[in-house]
């Protein structure tokens, strides 16, 4: 009996390699994960970044049937942890907690050592926080509009303390919708800008609303408005800066997971849906409670669009406001 011999000519030989390649690509994402996550946090154990993360991480981790180790990688403010992240395999082990000083960054700084936009590819939101517009009560401004006629008859008189990219930049906004010029106090730290104007060194701030509130309701400061476009759950009483005189007006702190740019649809579609149960457990939203923080998820498509809408606006508040470029 005759037999045939199949040759296996170049073509053949690289169309199988293909094909066990991509065959074994999908065995292993349809196992993922199948061992520890690493989840990059930009900033120090106790910071309220990190806070964040070990609210979620439990529940993300029980959702995803794997631990998930927070690594804490501070530095320039917030700036190192990203790249780190960025430089990570794109193999779903590593992600990373983006917040909204990244967006900032991309104008702020020449050289930030990432592009929150193009090295990473969102998950979902997870977080967003306010900040709140706080003046000391010997200021005869009980209203935005009222802060804003008086310090428009006094261009440069009126101290504004600042601390953080953030609230440094909260503060520009305002005189920049405001057509108001408040001179900046920059401090250290959010502790020491509330000390200052809690004992009148200065007049104005924009600090955590959770860090405003307390005071605010011992008469030690006055809180005008909220920063969001949303009142705070935390003090639903407290009209938005939006709505009490500058339409438009928007400073939202937000946390978000992402992985770096390249990893596949399936793991980030596989991390959302993790991320999204997390967010929903009871015992999240509870812990969630005690802060001015609120839980929110949202698609990888609905988090990537906001990103680049707050990257564009922080540009145009940069650039409006003279800030030199660090």
């Amino acid at each position: 009996m005759a037999t045939t011999t199949l040759r296996t000519t170049p073509a053949r030989a690289a169309l199988g390699v293909l094909i066990f390649a991509t065959t074994g690509m999908a065995a292993a994402q349809s196992q993922y994960p199948s061992r520890p996550l690493r989840w990059i946090v930009p900033f120090a154990a106790g910071s309220g970044t990190d806070t964040v993360a070990r609210i979620i991480q439990p529940q993300l981790s029980a959702a995803l049937g794997e631990q998930v180790v927070i690594d804490n990688r501070p530095g320039a403010a917030g700036n190192l942890g990203a790249q780190v992240a960025a430089a990570a395999p794109a193999d779903g082990y590593t992600v990373f907690m983006g917040i909204s000083s990244h967006s900032i960054s991309m104008t702020l700084y020449r050289k930030p050592g990432f592009d929150i936009a193009r090295d990473f590819l969102p998950v979902s939101m997870v977080a967003t926080g306010s900040f709140a517009l706080a003046t000391h009560p010997s200021l005869p401004a009980k209203s935005v509009k009222e802060l804003i006629a008086f310090a428009k008859k006094r261009p440069g008189e009126i101290n504004v303390a600042t601390a953080g990219a953030t609230i440094r930049l909260a503060a520009k906004m305002f005189d920049t919708m405001a057509g108001t010029r408040m001179t900046e106090v920059t401090y250290k730290g959010t502790p020491q800008a509330i000390a200052a104007i809690v004992s009148g060194e200065t007049s104005v701030s924009f600090p955590a609303t959770s860090a405003v509130i307390p005071h605010a309701r011992s008469g030690k400061l006055r809180a005008l408005a909220i920063t969001t476009p949303q009142r705070s759950a935390m003090a639903p009483d407290i009209p938005t800066i939006a709505e009490a005189g500058l339409p438009g007006y928007d400073v939202t702190t937000w946390y978000g997971l992402m992985v770096p740019a390249g990893t596949s649809k399936e793991i980030v579609a596989r991390l959302h849906d993790a991320a999204v149960k997390a967010l929903a457990n009871p015992a999240v939203k509870e812990r969630f409670s005690t802060t001015d923080l609120e839980p929110r998820s949202s698609s990888p498509e609905e988090f990537g669009t906001y990103i680049r809408r707050e990257v564009l606006k922080w540009a145009k508040v940069i650039k409006a406001s003279g800030i030199p470029i660090e």
